[in-house]
């Protein structure tokens, strides 16, 4: 089951090019890959100007809007472990080399009108490229791709790291990508979530990682969408009033187990749609009830929306409680006082 099933109606306000996880999509792409070593040898498999005619389309003007070149190139699934002849092949804007088997794409490194990147499911170590002033769409989706590391595009929107070896982010300056609102690191092996201090972020897509707790999306302002499926997260600490903006988290398939951790997040205002299938936490009798009491705005909990008796139910909880509090906090009347006062 995907997390567009979670999603159900709810759509909150962000790009068009927001991914939603889709387990499918990995199971699919894992039982393709079963029995490969990554350390397997291939025959040597060159990028040649017979594949190039094949693959090229999209005749544009170029730069000076006195000639042609064909700037879109497509070479899937070629076996390909060297594209060097792409130095050449500097007018192309959109590049999709997936499903073969490059190490290497420092030739890419010139094409400085690249606007879309598509290199999935090859043996690349690195998502490391000079920057590329143009590139607003970068997909590097299983790899074998460790870290973060050398990732500058300054219009950079879209970034897929998804099925990789990538345990800490680091590197993803936020002063460099001024323009990213997607990441997808699903399916990485993450311990943590320092490192991702990128204000401008809409959507974060976090699912079948190694998470125990959310830590260091305090200055994340802008984020909207949060998954955090299937990890090991025991407590809702980490989340901050700075995320103002977040609408939608996603933590179905996690640990939490105490209905007091829902009150950690009566800090994010606009939270819409909280996921928490799959939790001990949804065993319990008054796991709704104690939601929406902590969570007034909340519209829906997993795949059902609240009806107006719950609402006003956790209304007059909340009144109770807010009156309890207010007579705890009064001072304690000193019968002693009124006498000396007499």
């Amino acid at each position: 089951m995907s997390d567009d099933d979670d999603l159900d109606d709810f759509e909150p306000d962000q790009d068009d090019s927001e991914k939603d996880d889709d387990e499918k999509e990995t199971e699919e792409w894992e039982d393709d890959r079963k029995g490969e070593e990554y350390s397997e040898e291939w025959l040597p498999t060159p990028l040649t100007e017979e594949m190039m005619k094949e693959g090229l389309s999209l005749l544009c003007k170029t730069g000076n809007g006195l000639a042609h070149a064909y700037v879109k190139l497509e070479v899937k699934e070629r076996d390909l472990t060297d594209i060097s002849l792409l130095r050449s092949y500097i007018h192309l804007r959109y590049v999709d080399v997936s499903e073969n088997h490059l190490t290497d794409l420092s030739p890419l490194n010139g094409l400085t009108h690249l606007l879309w990147l598509k290199a999935d499911g090859n043996r690349l170590r690195t998502a490391r490229l000079n920057e590329l002033p143009y590139l607003q769409i970068a997909s590097f989706a299983y790899n074998q791709i460790t870290d973060t590391e050398g990732i500058f595009h300054p219009r950079l929107g879209s970034l897929d790291l998804k099925g990789n070896r990538i345990h800490h982010v680091t590197g993803l300056d936020p002063q460099k990508l001024i323009s990213l609102h997607t990441l997808e690191l699903r399916g990485n092996q993450l311990e943590s979530t320092v490192g991702i201090n990128l204000p401008k972020l809409k959507n974060l897509y976090l699912a079948q990682n190694l998470l125990k707790k959310v830590e260091g999306l305090e200055e994340l302002t802008g984020l909207t969408t949060l998954h955090l499926r299937d990890n090991q997260i025991e407590t809702l600490s980490g989340f901050s009033e700075k995320m103002y903006s977040l609408q939608y988290l996603n933590l179905r398939s996690n640990m939490v187990t105490d209905l007091a951790e829902l009150a950690k997040l009566r800090d994010l205002p606009k939270l819409r749609a909280l996921v928490l299938l799959d939790n001990p936490i949804t065993d319990e009798s008054d796991y709704r009830q104690e939601a929406l009491v902590q969570m007034a705005q909340l519209e829906r909990l997993d795949k059902d929306y609240f009806e107006e008796e719950e609402r006003a139910e956790a209304s007059e909880i909340r009144q109770r409680l807010k009156e309890d509090q207010e007579q705890e906090a009064e001072p304690e009347h000193d019968p002693e006082q009124d006498q000396e006062v007499m």
